[in-house]
């Protein structure tokens, strides 16, 4: 009972000093466990340069995400300048150049930072969700992936393309982007009309890409089909030639619009047209699918997987913050057995996501840190079907993830009642928005479910699909492998996706729900690997008796 009180003394300082003053990575008892069980011998000399990093991340680099998501901090486009010159001038916040100043200085694709470094360090600034930094930076990783790979076409100007986003000049590091939607085709790439013409050793570019993200960046992975050929190539452009970014003087292209998207605001993501931009050949011009697929969005996927993790982490995190200090009804919303119930699941889901990540990545370390265009190669058949189970999990895992962010952060934001949808309450509303776009970029869910059951049928000759699957399974209860076989093997007598009538459409959603749970089991499995842990433990914050 509550008498009337004029000066109402209520405060959330006691939850802000808490979700302000978390530490991501050493108030993190989780992901210290589940990177100390993935990462190995690395682990003790990785701890410290987490613990140095961390900081950055959760007290330095957190405001200056959460101002620069404001609505007055969006990047806009100025198309001329006082003197009527055609510029196309990206302007972006104070907030988001100091960002990116900063995190790219940190020269996390250079050869002095392991594989484990970047991932956890990337994971960690992930939990910003903020995208203006954290999109050209997966971009930048496809952008020198592709270059190393074909190293036979590093040309001068390449190399010091590839020295400038790798391991900076001069104290500055190039950004990357990767333009490949065109209006006509969406995530299909081979129908892309832009056209490479030869001149020289080089190309020139002509026509139009419809969908640019980071369109702000220093150089771009492009597709495009050679004059006169109907083979789509892979091609680096830059932004500006030598000498010409000071003087906004474009590289023979025109940025027509910025995009009004419903989140990841933060990046500009803009409709462009070349008209003759000079560009430079990476790997041969009829294998361009395959490296952009395989290469470049491939490393994407694997970006947006480590978001999905990240967003799920601090969704899960702050809601169950939230629900230990918030009282309703005379008690703490975590007493109540319904919403603790339901944030136990959300910790749950977020710790099963991080698992699955960093098992993925494990297997992607073991294979050299190395992608392979295309489903075959001259390699041993061993060899062959793992690097094949690791593109199929880096798919299956983008699709799920995705789909699991939005409906996580959802719930997160729930646990806060009214407070959930107050923009300058918390970060998850944007972090909810940025979602429902990462769902969709790099390839939609039901285009990778199609893209899986392809791929699977076109390495059946060299990795069939029952031991594929035993395989992507490995270590499961065998009870669940057995019932993951059982059912997938309808869909050898009986495809989806060929015909539209009603049994189709059933077994469309049925394979839909097959790989989901497929790759549930997987999750389960890398958590049960780990062990328990809480997300939510230090010297600062003990666990109360509710979580235990």
């Amino acid at each position: 009972m509550s008498l009337p009180d004029r000066n109402n003394p209520y405060s959330f300082e006691a939850f802000l000093n808490q979700v302000h003053g978390f530490d991501y990575y050493a108030d993190d008892p989780f992901l210290q466990k589940t990177l100390k069980y993935y990462s190995g011998d690395e682990f003790i000399e990785l701890d410290g340069k987490l613990r140095e990093f961390s900081p950055k991340v959760s007290y330095r680099w957190r405001p200056l995400s959460d101002k620069s998501g404001k609505p007055d901090k969006l990047p806009y486009i100025e198309h001329y300048d006082a003197y009527n010159r055609r510029i196309d001038r990206i302007v972006r916040s104070s907030e988001t150049l100091q960002l990116e100043k900063e995190v790219f200085s940190e020269g996390l694709f250079s050869s002095k930072v392991t594989a484990w470094e970047c991932m956890a360090k990337r994971y960690l600034l992930h939990q910003l969700g903020e995208f203006g930094v954290m999109c050209p930076i997966a971009c930048t990783e496809g952008l020198i992936t592709l270059i190393k790979q074909f190293p036979e076409d590093h040309i001068p100007d390449v190399k010091v393309i590839l020295e400038h986003c790798a391991e900076g000049l001069n104290g500055e590091y190039g950004i990357g982007a990767q333009f490949v939607t065109e209006i006509q085709g969406g995530s299909n790439i081979p129908a892309n009309l832009l056209e490479a013409v030869p001149e020289g050793s080089n190309y020139r570019l002509y026509g139009s890409k419809f969908f640019t993200s980071a369109v702000h960046a220093d150089y771009a992975v492009v597709t495009a089909k050679v004059s006169g050929s109907e083979d789509v190539g892979t091609f680096v452009v830059p932004a500006w030639m030598p000498g010409n970014k000071e003087k906004e003087i474009r590289n023979n292209f025109r940025i027509n619009r910025i995009k009004w998207k419903m989140g990841t605001a933060e990046v500009p993501t803009a409709e462009l047209e070349y008209d003759g931009a000079t560009c430079y050949q990476i790997g041969p011009t009829n294998r361009g699918v395959a490296n952009v697929v395989g290469i470049v969005l491939s490393l994407s996927r694997i970006a947006a997987a480590i978001n999905n993790a990240a967003g799920m982490t601090r969704a899960s995190r702050e809601a169950q913050l939230y629900s230990e200090f918030r009282d309703v009804f005379g008690t703490k919303i975590g007493e109540w057995a319904l919403a603790n119930q339901q944030v136990r699941d959300l910790v749950h889901e977020a710790q099963r996501c991080l698992a699955g990540l960093f098992k993925m990545f494990a297997l992607f370390q073991s294979l050299g840190g190395r992608l392979q265009p295309g489903l075959v190669s001259d390699e041993p058949l061993e060899l062959q079907r793992r690097r094949f189970l690791l593109r199929e999990l880096i798919i299956i895992q983008k699709l799920v993830t995705s789909h699991d962010a939005v409906n996580i952060i959802r719930k997160g934001i729930s646990i806060f009642g009214g407070h959930g949808v107050i923009e300058d309450f918390s970060a998850l509303p944007r972090i909810f928005r940025d979602a429902m776009v990462n769902e969709l970029w790099e390839g939609p869910r039901n285009v990778l479910l199609m893209q899986v059951f392809r791929d699977i049928s076109r390495a059946a000759d060299f990795y069939p699909p029952e031991t594929f699957l035993n395989d992507l399974l490995s270590g499961a209860p065998e009870k669940e492998i057995e019932e993951m076989s059982r059912r997938s093997v309808r869909f050898a007598t009986k495809p989806p996706f060929q015909k539209l009538d009603k049994d189709s459409r059933l077994q469309a959603v049925a394979w839909e729900e097959l790989i989901v749970d497929i790759f549930r089991v997987y999750q389960e499995t890398a958590l049960r690997e780990v062990g328990p842990e809480p997300i939510v433990g230090s010297s600062k914050m003990s666990m109360p008796e509710i979580w235990k």
